[in-house]
């Protein structure tokens, strides 16, 4: 009945028309269709590239020198736990942590010089006007001994072995390109629902979209600012962090794509982090997540459609992100639409009108989250050997409210993507509410 009225309506439309009611199907279905992508690219990665995680084990011959680079504005909460953390109980011996003071107003310099006086390891330059973690990181790097730099937020905490395992993976035989190394998220404030739900998405994200994009082209849409090792020259050679953009890791990831380097994802390397306890924490961090996407799509996009050839391996990155940003308006356009018909059939007494709409359209949200389910379900077994399935219940939660969350941060900052992009922008940071955390 359904392909009787599909060919009967093709049938009586014309070719514009046939090619909007096409375009209409591919918007409706792309949630699905996208959450399927991911999991069948997740299930090539584990079928064809899983034997890449197995790097040598055996001891480091020698240390490479590593520099430990922090950001940190007014980050007195956590800044003392972390950085002891990472001075006493790391299995590395060969590293300096750097700390880059970025203008910060708390107790965060008189900590960090308490702190410089008992660790001769950590080192911390000062910079009087915040202007933002890319930019600290530019001062950073040239600052930096080591020929490996670590981003490390200053709420993170890596695993002791975590320093070791990266220079595994930069010594192996395939690790003469890599320009970056970005490893796996756990998140460990798991106490509040918002933290249970997280603990879900950062597996899905992690766990199935960057396996899923190793596997199709060698190629990551985004690193972890908050625990990705870089290789120094490649961060020089590519110009450095990019300072008037919301997120520099999303940045530098598509930098390196058009460089012809190859990011790795290590998903043996554990990052403990702090994620936001609060909704209006957790918008705020959306939004300048959605914000950067949509600079680094706006930067790229006419590079990319003037060489096509000579960029093709960052075509299905540039597709999967231009879909994301039209589906984001589609999605509240047609919200709203749909409000408004539901509301004027309700006034108009057109009640099984009423009744149709909200059946078809839990119909439609059924599909988009069983769908989503699989991707999720896919994560959190290939994620950790499947420590982490408990957290399935949250699954509907977090594909629920993503789907609301991510389509209305993009919405709501294109302008200022847009404006940044234009050279209106700039890269200067608030930092998130903060709580302790312990190193036990």
């Amino acid at each position: 009945m359904v392909s009787n009225i599909m060919n009967e309506a093709f049938q009586t439309t014309s070719p514009w028309m046939t090619f909007l009611l096409i375009i209409n199907l591919i918007l409706c279905l792309y949630p699905i269709l996208g959450s399927m992508f991911w999991f069948f690219g997740a299930l090539s990665y584990m079928i064809f590239r899983h034997g890449e995680e197995k790097v040598d084990s055996q001891p480091l011959k020698e240390e490479p020198f590593v520099t430990i680079m922090i950001p940190a504005h007014n980050e007195e909460v956590v800044i003392k736990s972390t950085l002891e953390y990472l001075l006493n109980y790391l299995n590395y011996h060969n590293y300096e942590i750097l700390v880059m003071d970025d203008g910060s107003t708390d107790k965060t310099p008189q900590i960090l010089q308490q702190m410089q006086e008992k660790y001769p390891k950590l080192r911390v330059i000062r910079i009087e006007e915040n202007k933002g973690k890319a930019h600290a990181f530019n001062i950073g790097i040239f600052f930096a001994k080591g020929d490996y730099i670590l981003s490390n937020d200053a709420d993170t905490i890596p695993e002791p072995d975590a320093l070791t395992k990266y220079m595994r993976y930069f010594n192996s035989p395939n690790g003469l390109n890599y320009a970056a190394i970005t490893a796996n998220m756990d998140v460990y404030n798991r106490s509040c629902l918002l933290g249970k739900s997280q603990t879900v998405e950062f597996s899905s994200i992690v766990g199935i979209i960057k396996r899923s994009q190793t596997a199709l082209n060698n190629t990551m849409y985004a690193y972890s600012g908050a625990n990705t090792m870089y290789r120094r020259s490649f961060l020089i050679d590519v110009g450095g962090f990019r300072q008037d953009r919301a997120t520099e890791d999303i940045s530098i990831a598509w930098d390196h794509t058009f460089m012809n380097v190859t990011p790795k994802f290590a998903p043996d390397i554990v990052f403990h982090m702090n994620v936001p306890e609060t909704f209006h924490d957790l918008y705020r961090q959306r939004k300048r997540w959605a914000q950067g996407g949509t600079e680094v799509w706006l930067t790229n996009f006419t590079k990319v459609l003037r060489h096509p050839w000579r960029h093709r391996f960052v075509i299905p990155m540039l597709v999967d992100t231009t879909m994301s940003i039209i589906w984001s308006f589609f999605f509240w356009i047609t919200s709203i639409i749909f409000i408004l018909l539901m509301a004027h059939y309700a006034l108009t007494g057109n009640y099984e009108r009423v009744w149709h709409g909200i059946v078809m359209s839990m119909l439609f949200v059924n599909f988009q989250l069983i769908a989503g389910l699989f991707q999720v379900l896919a994560a959190l077994l290939f994620d950790f050997n499947g420590a982490k399935l408990r957290y399935l219940i949250f699954a509907p939660l977090y594909l629920l409210f993503t789907w609301l969350m991510n389509p209305l941060t993009i919405v709501t900052t294109c302008v200022k993507a847009v404006k940044a992009v234009t050279g209106h922008g700039s890269g200067k940071w608030v930092s998130p509410e903060r709580k302790a955390h312990s190193n036990e």
